[in-house]
């Protein structure tokens, strides 16, 4: 384990560059098993979840071949049909492998998987789908998976706009007879991402971008080569780093259409982004001010499904309304566990009332002091991490290794932009 020790007050400024999307990355490597060729995935980030799917489908008898920000998968001749235990508690992209699995193998055995503690995080939007296309699934000690005889496309409306489901009953879907429709689909970048992938597989997809999919099921794909599109949270993430700490910072790789959303909702807490064809540039020395709605109500940003908020990136704005005058609420409605945090930056100083497990209203700007604390998720623990770049003294936070699960050599990439950010122990 091991623990990043932060003094704050330094300015994060210069240039920096984003990685492939996480959440993109972790779907397309489950994916890799619905062809026997090799699938070549570029600019993957370097993460650890994104390591423990390359041992799941490693373990799994798959060829993987990486070499810096590019790893080659091949299939052809998987040995195993049941996921090991050790790994899949490590990421919940595990379940990700149920679908394509199933849809090219007939079976797989998947143990509870891992991941982020942040609430209620249901599976059944995943099983009923796939039960809908004729997929037999038993729920005991483990998650079993088996193509039925009646393995067929039909429609499927999902009971929630859930990212992971989508995807998992996606890559059945390319391979099941006939004609799907997945109503109420999650329409994210990152699941885009995935439709782009495997119509360069072969797939026939229609819909990408809406929230209704129709997928024509063909009997094999074949392998691509594909680059990831560029990680809107860990830009966002940056984008507050420099913010907080009054720096000048450049950001590139990034699509612009990634941060209509993004950008709106930090307009209104007076941040300022400049934006040109592939890149950002954040201003130095902003003077973060919330806006008030009209007739001077207390403003709300709430989450949802795209194109709504992220909920990801929630833990990170609420740092960023620690530092701004005014006042607002935040309304987690994804996650009942998202905002417990805070307790940890109410221990720094910041003024916040915790209404209830999806509720807290924020009265800034606090004057933060370092102070030790652990990482609960990747997204508090790199919230967290924000909130001691712009604190007073020195802070240390514990259970790096779960921010490392998100964020590629976040500690290191601070440091070059002017972090005062070292590491102690191994990752």
């Amino acid at each position: 384990m091991s623990e990043l020790i932060i003094r704050g007050g330094h300015p994060i400024s210069g240039t920096h560059r984003t990685p492939g999307n996480k959440n993109a990355a972790l779907p397309m490597l489950a994916a890799c098993v619905l062809t026997d060729e090799p699938v070549t995935l570029r600019n993957l980030p370097l993460i650890r979840d994104v390591q423990t799917m390359l041992d799941i489908l490693a373990d799994l008898g798959a060829s993987v071949d990486l070499h810096g920000h590019t790893a080659t998968v091949c299939c052809k001749g998987l040995r195993k049909h049941v996921l090991s235990d050790a790994l899949c508690r490590q990421a919940r992209s595990s379940i990700l492998f149920a679908g394509p699995m199933v849809a090219r193998h007939g079976r797989v055995k998947v143990s509870h998987p891992g991941g982020d503690v942040i609430g209620r995080r249901r599976i059944d939007t995943h099983i009923d789908g796939l039960s809908q296309l004729g997929v037999d699934i038993e729920t005991l000690d483990q998650y079993v998976f088996k193509r039925s005889d009646s393995f067929h496309g039909t429609a499927i409306l999902l009971d929630e706009a859930s990212v992971t489901a989508t995807e998992n009953i996606l890559m059945a879907a390319v391979l099941a007879p006939g004609e799907s429709v997945i109503y109420n689909a999650a329409c994210e970048p990152h699941v885009q991402d995935l439709c782009r992938l495997l119509t360069r597989m072969g797939a026939h997809i229609e819909g990408i971008g809406t929230n209704r999919l129709s997928v024509n099921g063909v009997d094999t794909l074949h392998g691509a080569t594909h680059r990831l599109a560029s990680d809107y949270v860990e830009a966002a993430s940056f984008v507050a780093a420099a913010v907080l700490t009054g720096g000048g910072l450049r950001i590139e790789n990034i699509d612009p259409s990634d941060f209509l959303v993004i950008g709106k909702h930090f307009g209104r807490l007076g941040i300022t982004l400049n934006m040109a064809e592939d890149s950002l540039y954040v201003p130095p020395q902003q003077r973060l001010e919330i806006r008030d709605d009209i007739g001077a109500a207390i403003p709300k940003l709430e989450d949802g499904t795209w194109p709504n908020f992220p909920s990801d990136l929630m833990s990170v704005s609420i740092v960023l309304a620690t530092q701004a005058k005014g006042t607002m609420l935040f309304f987690e409605k994804m996650f009942e566990s998202r905002m417990y945090f805070v307790d940890r930056l109410i221990e720094m100083g910041a003024r916040i009332v915790q209404c209830d497990p999806h509720r807290v209203v924020i009265s800034g700007p606090s004057r933060l002091q370092g102070t030790s604390m652990s990482s609960p998720d990747i997204r508090a623990g790199v919230s967290l991490l924000l909130a001691a770049l712009c604190a007073s003294g020195e802070s240390h936070i514990g259970n790096a290794h779960i921010i490392d699960r998100g964020y590629e050599n976040v500690d290191r990439e601070l440091r070059r932009l002017g972090a005062d950010i070292r590491r102690v122990g191994s990752k």
